[in-house]
């Protein structure tokens, strides 16, 4: 569906056309951005078997299971009337998350397990959250931390309604909850999911505010923001243990020159990673900036490759102890 196209702002669209350097490509990405993304959902087998929810939704919508390896991940190809996924009695019971697919992917690439510790660093409004638990069936605990009340509130509404019980929610800034744990705790997490606040580049399909408030100088500060994220989360990790981060953004300054950041000042060793949609090595240099090739490792995923929303997903592991 065709949406009123608001015009992208001339430096991002210069800034585009260095990524994607193909003319033909250029024109697929401001293609898509104007079409309404597809509508994905979850389900919470926490609550009801993928079998069960099939059962129930096939009765109202047309239903397609796009991934074999990932029977839960559901796209509704009906159309639908505005508000009617979300007032469905089946999202109401939490027998499914509406999530678009790009958002799946840390937690896939993650892959949290039964009985292990994890940190969900910036957790609202809680669809990785609620997705961690379910791959955890419950067991084992997150720590879904969350800094903003309103959020946290819409944060714990969604662990409620998805049945969620091994979550424990915090409200703290990011930085001083893993410094505080670094520094006076012996706890360090099995996993770590650092899903960073960033320019929200890569939801312009659903976002008509995305085009209006882009700036790169909003792009450069969060770039300070998701280092010292970054920084203090690895200081909290176990030795082994692995840390996705991930954007919803294009920019390489939220993206690969954070990792890059990550490369260059812990010994961690950034992780190759298979996705179930296709994606794109990440950039090795960015205006005037060169990073390291292992950068290629990480995963960048355009809305005209999929059909989906943008997003940069990457995964590191920690390789030695970190001092206090």
């Amino acid at each position: 569906m065709a949406r009123t196209q608001i015009p992208l702002k001339p430096l991002f669209e210069e800034r585009m056309q260095k990524l994607l350097t193909e003319k033909a490509d250029f024109d697929e990405f401001k293609k898509i951005i104007y079409t309404s993304p597809r509508n994905f959902i979850r389900c919470n087998t926490l609550k009801i078997s993928v079998e069960g929810l099939l059962e129930r939704l096939n009765k109202k919508w047309k239903i397609a299971q796009p991934f074999k390896e990932h029977p839960e991940i559901m796209i509704v190809e009906s159309e639908l009337a505005p508000g009617e996924l979300g007032s469905s009695i089946e999202h109401t019971l939490g027998y499914f998350y509406v999530q678009e697919i790009s958002s799946m992917l840390p937690v896939l690439t993650l892959n949290p397990r039964p009985g292990e510790l994890v940190l969900d660093l910036c957790s609202s409004p809680g669809s990785k959250t609620t997705q961690m638990a379910a791959k955890m069936e419950n067991q084992g605990t997150v720590i879904a931390n969350e800094i903003d009340l309103g959020r946290m509130k819409v944060l714990s509404i969604n662990l409620e309604r998805c049945g969620v019980s091994n979550a424990i929610v915090t409200r703290n800034d990011g930085v001083s909850l893993c410094e505080r744990i670094s520094k006076t705790t012996e706890m360090r997490f099995d996993k770590i999911l650092l899903d960073a606040p960033c320019s929200g580049e890569g939801t312009l399909r659903s976002s008509q505010k995305a085009f209006m408030q882009w700036n790169v100088k909003v792009v450069n500060m969060f770039s300070r923001q998701q280092k010292k994220l970054l920084a203090s989360a690895i200081k909290c990790l176990k030795v082994g243990g692995s840390l996705v981060y991930s954007t919803c953004t294009h920019s390489p300054e939220e993206d690969e020159e954070v990792v890059n950041f990550a490369l260059n000042n812990f010994p961690i060793e950034i992780e190759r990673i298979e996705l179930p949609l296709r994606s794109r090595e990440g950039v090795t240099s960015w205006e005037g900036e060169t990073y390291s090739d292992e950068l290629k490792k990480t995963c960048r995923i355009y809305p005209q490759d999929n059909n989906s929303e943008g997003f940069f997903v990457s995964k590191m592991t920690l390789l030695e102890e970190m001092k206090k």
